[in-house]
């Protein structure tokens, strides 16, 4: 903790007395024009604004640094944000961290809002923790990482932060591309783009499809994502329509097991659950009108359809049940955005969205790969069968006044009311399929009878920023972000729960933090300080309950220096202590003492980069990517001690459409884990992959 004082101290001073710290690069030619930080986002408003205005921490990776680091896996590229940690698993599986742990179980994923074009791309309610490979990451336009809550525009979920993945506009498509990519273990990836562009209608289309033999055994997968754009500009009016797809057919490898197994190539290549799968796709529809009213009101609504589906097998637990679950839903967002007064900006609006998803949970036949009391209460047959019908009404109202020339107030609200209707499908309480018992301890599987849960919630955001000069901004806010319990965590119960009387998790937060440019340096930095309560765990009893707390501070950073134009460094990272703040033995006899780290959460994780143009046509960038030790159960008796990553990219123009890029990850073929737990009394880890090169070929045309 003293060390996080002397950081909280360090930082405060740096920005009283420098003025702010730095946002992530522009590109050399873009520093050449301007020293002001140009950087435009959408995530803090769901307006177009430059970044300097914003009283907030967002990260903004750019279409060029997608298309080099080539991600065959979101984290690649994600994880280039400070404060943030995107642990892979296995295939396109993931969990995330935010301004946070790494967090796991049911409704760890509604803390994070995961946005395509700023619409979320999952219903309030019925997250899942691997649902950002049904977005398009690998040809976006752009990716905006928020920091910190974002309730009041964009409601349940966002506590942590946010992440929107936002498509090229058809406009700035080129007419045709194409890029083909081939790595070991038999992996091709294909990308083709199309665009057709006139005076009022721009359409335009992106690609990718994948094969990945994988590099443990019986873990490939095959992937395909579409993504069509069609805008239309009549008169002051534009209106869109976004049409977004994706398919994951995956072979799934699971925890290996045994105290630093990782560094065993053999053990690292296994794969103990070879029957593992998951198969999902997904399908979203957006429009997109927008419209001046006049000179000072501007009109936005987005209206939205989506469809999702996913089986897969749960190898983790005992007896190896399948899962099926799906989602449907529509909705619409809106925002009035205008000013009166001369220099009063309010931003307003009315979100409303109506859902219906289902979860069925069948175990094939008895379970014989627990112990004998485990495999007991497990019986074949259905465990879960409901569906859940919802309604969010949410209006929200966001006031900015500048006043006394260079100083901005900022303050917002939002109230939202979500209502969850459950209908079990089948038998009420923790009987098998059938209605029988499965002996004097009971079955595992709790059905709660048909039910109704409404939550109401209000979030606020009080904000003031100073332009110091044109170049430099600080600011201060305190936010409160909140999320909805997850429909898994309210009906899919154990043992002799039969109602999960939950309240919304709840996150306040106070940052200080600024940004700006020192020719050609750029900075950011931000001290954050957060204290969640309600937070939903299941406790000794398998009972799911919200009387939970933890604590969260730090540090993040963000530089880019550009000596020249052919050389540019660029660092981020943090430093944050993320403790528990409650006492409690919880499910399999852990105990959660206040002071404690929460598990998975490594004090400093850090990113360097260094781009050199060392020929006219060809560019090299190597990466260091560095995450600290941490603890992997709630006792802080077990740990991982971490890792260090090089990784190297070199692009090269053969001409104004060729272009070749060599990415060889894991440079000095470093043994790591991606992922490192302990639990049922063993550590278990998904390793990491030795050094692997790819090539990638590609031919784009305007």
């Amino acid at each position: 903790m003293r060390g996080l004082v002397r950081d909280w101290a360090f930082g405060s001073t740096a920005l009283l007395s420098c003025s702010a710290l730095c946002f992530s690069a522009a590109q050399a030619a873009e520093r050449g024009e301007s020293n002001r930080v140009e950087e435009v986002v959408v995530t803090g408003t769901r307006q177009a604004e430059q970044l300097r205005d914003f009283a907030g921490s967002i990260s903004l990776v750019k279409s060029d640094d997608v298309k080099v680091v080539g991600a065959t896996h979101h984290s690649e590229i994600m994880n280039r944000a400070p404060g943030t940690m995107i642990q892979r698993n296995s295939g396109q599986e993931s969990l995330t961290a935010i301004r946070s742990p790494v967090l796991s179980g049911p409704g760890s994923c509604g803390v994070f809002l995961f946005l395509e074009n700023s619409v979320p791309i999952r219903p309030t309610g019925f997250c899942n923790v691997n649902e950002l490979f049904e977005v398009n990451s690998e040809q976006a336009g752009a990716i905006e990482v928020l920091r910190g809550p974002a309730g009041v525009i964009y409601g349940s979920g966002a506590m942590h932060g946010a992440i929107n993945v936002i498509a090229s506009e058809p406009g700035d498509l080129p007419a045709r591309s194409l890029g083909l990519e081939g790595g070991p273990d038999d992996y091709y990836r294909a990308k083709l783009g199309l665009s057709h562009k006139s005076e009022a209608t721009d359409i335009g289309g992106t690609v990718v499809a994948g094969h990945d033999g994988g590099w443990r055994d019986s873990s490939g997968l095959e992937e395909q994502k579409l993504n069509i754009g069609l805008t239309h500009r009549r008169g002051d009016a534009l209106l869109g329509l976004n049409l977004a797809a994706t398919n994951l057919q995956q072979e799934t490898a699971g925890f290996i097991q045994g105290f630093n197994s990782y560094r065993n190539e053999s053990i690292a290549r296994s794969n103990p659950n070879p029957e593992a799968y998951r198969d999902a796709y997904a399908v979203r529809l957006t429009g997109r009108y927008e419209q001046p009213l006049n000179e000072r009101t501007h009109l936005a609504v987005r209206p939205y359809v989506r469809y999702s589906r996913m089986d897969f097998l749960q190898h983790f637990l005992v007896g190896k049940p399948l899962e099926q679950n799906g989602q449907e839903s529509m909705g619409v967002l809106t925002s009035l955005d205008f000013t009166v007064f001369n220099n009063t900006r309010l931003l307003t609006g009315l979100d409303v969205e109506f859902a219906q998803g289902f979860l069925k949970e069948t175990q094939p036949g008895p379970a014989t790969d627990g112990a004998p009391a485990a495999n007991a209460i497990r019986p074949a047959g259905k465990h879960y069968d409901y569906q859940v019908d919802s309604r969010v009404a949410a209006v929200y109202g966001q006031i900015e006044q500048p006043f006394a020339q260079r100083w901005k107030a900022i303050g917002g609200a939002r109230f939202e009311y979500v209502d969850y209707e459950y209908d079990n499908k089948m038998i009420n309480g923790n009987t098998a399929e059938n209605g029988s018992t499965c002996g004097t301890a009971g079955c595992l599987f709790n059905r709660p009878a048909e039910r109704s849960d409404d939550f109401s919630n209000v979030t606020a955001k009080l904000g003031l920023s100073y332009e110091v000069t044109d170049d430099h901004t600080i600011y201060a806010t305190a936010t409160r972000g909140y999320r909805a319990p997850d429909t898994s965590e309210l009906y899919r119960l154990q043992r002799q729960q039969s109602v999960a009387d939950l309240d919304s998790e709840r996150l306040d937060s106070v940052e200080l933090g600024g940004r700006g440019v020192f020719g050609p340096l750029s900075y950011s930095l931000a001290v954050f300080k957060m204290k969640k309560d309600n937070v939903i765990f299941r406790d000794s009893s398998a009972f799911n309950v919200s009387d939970g707390r933890t604590d969260h501070e730090g540090v993040e950073y963000e530089f880019a220096w550009a000596p020249f134009e052919t050389l540019s460094l660029a660092l981020a990272g943090t430093y944050a202590e993320h403790t528990y703040d409650f006492n409690r033995v919880i499910e399999q006899g852990e105990t959660i003492v206040a002071g404690r780290d929460v598990d998975t959460a490594p004090r400093h994780i850090n990113t360097a980069r260094l781009n050199w143009n060392f020929l006219p046509s060809t560019a090299a960038e190597l990466e260091w990517v560095s995450v600290g030790r941490y603890f992997v159960d709630a006792a802080n008796a077990n740990e991982y001690g971490g890792h260090d990553l090089l990784n190297l990219r070199v692009s090269w123009h053969a001409n104004d459409n060729w272009r070749t890029i060599l990415r060889l990850n894991n440079v000095t073929d470093r043994a790591y884990a991606d992922r490192a737990d302990f639990a049922f009394g063993n550590y278990r880890y998904f390793p990491g992959r030795g050094r692997t090169l790819f090539v990638e070929v590609r031919y784009e045309t305007d």
